[in-house]
């Protein structure tokens, strides 16, 4: 009878169940399978679009162009109060570094494309070395505690991939009291349906599913 244990005692033998042919193939039909619906799914998941209507649009300031005047476009149709710029301080030696901050920058950009300076708002917030999104976020909150008026609802624009992980850190830092809605303008330079085969958009979309679950699973304000 074969001895369960060898060599003086310091080894033993163990049944151990491994997938058949057949089987390897089922398994890796399944990892394609899981693989593509990943590939094709993840770009929409990260990039959500879900405005809600409120009274106020915040608008990160470090967006495009392009994006910015989508988000001139959807504050003229869709008839909010007033629109928040947010943002940090712009990097040192650029042409325009004089604005002082991300938030002051595109205000002015908006104003130059025939925006009301009524209606427009800088929230600028300090320079930080991480979170700054949320960041900023806690800048918004404290303009709207400061303005005395009761919000129910807003909407932030944000930027194709980044737009998810933005409402949900505008949401920690708002509170529940505050309902989030979020525009997601399109990033130009790739192809939302095929991201996987540009570099631009791999190293985007990658590095977002990483901030994203950062934000999710190990963010803690306050922290």
């Amino acid at each position: 009878m074969r001895k369960d244990t060898f060599a003086l005692g310091m080894l033993r033998r163990r049944e151990i169940v491994l997938p058949s042919l057949r089987g390897l193939l089922l398994l890796a039909l399944a990892a394609a399978g899981c693989g593509r619906l990943i590939l094709t799914h993840i770009q929409p998941f990260l990039a959500l679009q879900q405005p809600r209507f409120g009274e106020i649009l915040v608008v990160e300031g470090w967006i495009p162009d392009y994006a910015l005047r989508q988000a001139l476009a959807a504050f003229r149709s869709h008839h909010y109060e007033t629109l928040l710029t947010t943002g940090g301080p712009l990097p040192q030696g650029m042409v325009f570094s004089s604005y002082g901050t991300y938030a002051q920058y595109a205000a002015r950009t908006l104003q130059e494309w025939g925006m009301s300076a009524d209606s427009l708002r800088a929230v600028p917030s300090p320079d930080v070395g991480r979170d700054r999104t949320y960041q900023e976020a806690l800048s918004v909150a404290e303009w709207l505690r400061a303005n005395g008026k009761r919000y129910t609802s807003l909407d932030l624009v944000s930027f194709s991939t980044h737009a998810r992980r933005s409402r949900m850190l505008y949401g920690m830092a708002l509170g529940e009291s505050i309902r989030v809605g979020v525009y997601a303008p399109r990033d130009l330079e790739y192809d939302p349906r095929a991201w996987w085969k540009t570099s631009n958009g791999v190293r985007r979309v990658t590095d977002e599913v990483v901030a994203y679950l950062y934000a999710k699973l190990l963010f803690r304000p306050g922290l």
